[in-house]
């Protein structure tokens, strides 16, 4: 606000704190101190800077260093986050993927610019390039023995309801090919180390498998991303006609609750603890030796408190295996105790807040079916 009159300060101070402003209008996050006086919705300082990439649709200032004149203000005051959403988010897919400011960068830079640059929520029924049930492209995988990433081929179809990846361009024959319903996908660009990383995790005999694959061009990994979704969307839809769009837009691709390094020991609780990366999915935490493994080494089900779950800060009395980190924590179920460690307390209490937001939620018919298996395996 520096350097302008009081009149005009006052006026810009009155629409900032206005309900619809006090969030930012792309992310999300609270209290954004940002402002596009292009197209008038108030944001934060990160989304702010993909604005500033896209100079040809925003312009942006800062709320409170930058000077803003009367028309600029009286611009804000007509629009904000309110208005404009109602213009720019009016027809968005109920499949499409929403980032908030937890999101990583091409998440947020492609809702953006989806958004205002491509105007891709403008209008209703506009054709959109993840929304036709088919999607076919080149993905660089990473491979599962060499760790080196290469291209391949992957078709993703409605109409068999299912996504495919081929070793060669011209191969008849899919490596994998692997049913909708048991996929799940998240980005990973710290885990994969490329800012367009993402993971594509599936079920193959109740087992979890991941596969690893990015895109140069972050408008291409997103809109797969999308289009995942969206034929998931429509085959829940078919298989489950009574439930809402929101109950089934609440099944589609989900972020994983916590992942981290953390030692463990075996089920006679005397053998070294080894270091492994664990992540949570929900009810299923599994470990890995390597964060990029194929193949989980092992999977612990985890129930709900009334069927006998609960997790406590620490190691029972007179644990004998040897651990290197002195963080512990013990998970209670009907059959045994597991016990982990952790490098940090910082860590042990943030696993131990995922591990009770899992085990205080109530079991469904489906995550009972998913324990007997558990305890048949075992």
């Amino acid at each position: 606000m520096a350097g302008g009159n009081e009149r005009c300060v006052r006026a810009l101070k009155e629409v900032w704190k206005r309900p619809e402003n006090s969030l930012c209008a792309d992310c999300g996050k609270p209290d954004p101190d940002w402002a596009s006086s292009t197209l008038g919705v108030f944001i934060c300082l990160s989304c702010s800077g993909i604005h500033r990439n896209i100079p040809s649709i925003s312009k942006v200032k800062s709320l409170k260093m930058d000077h803003w004149d009367d028309a600029q203000v009286q611009f804000l005051a007509k629009n904000g986050n309110a208005v404009t959403k109602a213009t720019y988010e009016a027809h968005i897919p109920i499949y499409y993927y929403q980032p908030t400011y937890n999101d990583c960068q091409v998440l947020r830079e492609q809702w953006i610019r989806a958004k205002y640059e491509r105007k891709e929520f403008t209008e209703p029924g506009k054709q959109l390039p993840y929304s036709d049930g088919v999607k076919e492209g080149i993905l660089w995988k990473r491979g599962r023995d060499n760790g080196q990433f290469l291209p391949r081929k992957f078709l993703l179809s409605e109409r068999e309801g299912c996504l495919k990846y081929f070793t060669k361009q011209d191969a008849k024959e899919p490596k994998i090919n692997v049913k909708i319903d048991v996929i799940n996908a998240t980005f990973q660009p710290e885990k994969i180390g490329n800012p367009n990383g993402l993971q594509i995790t599936y079920l193959k005999d109740n087992k979890t498998r991941n596969i690893f694959v990015y895109h140069e061009s972050g408008k291409e990994v997103v809109d797969w991303f999308n289009a995942i979704r969206s034929v998931q969307f429509h085959y829940l839809k078919v298989a489950f006609p009574i439930a809402s769009d929101n109950e089934i837009k609440n099944r589609l691709t989900r972020n994983f609750l916590k992942e981290g390094y953390m030692e463990k020991t075996g089920p006679k609780q005397r053998e070294a603890f080894k270091k492994r990366w664990f992540t949570l999915d929900h009810r299923r935490l599994m470990y890995f030796k390597d964060p990029l493994d194929a193949f989980a080494k092992g999977e612990v089900f985890v129930g709900s408190r009334e069927n006998g779950y609960s997790v406590q800060k620490g190691l029972p009395s007179g644990t004998q295996g040897n651990f290197s980190w002195h963080y512990g924590i013990t998970i209670v179920t009907p059959d045994r105790e597991y016990l982990f460690t952790c490098e940090t307390e910082t860590d042990q209490l943030e696993w131990i807040k995922a591990f009770t937001s899992v085990i205080n939620q109530a079991m469904t018919p489906q995550e009972y079916a998913i324990e007997a298996y558990f305890k048949f395996k075992s």
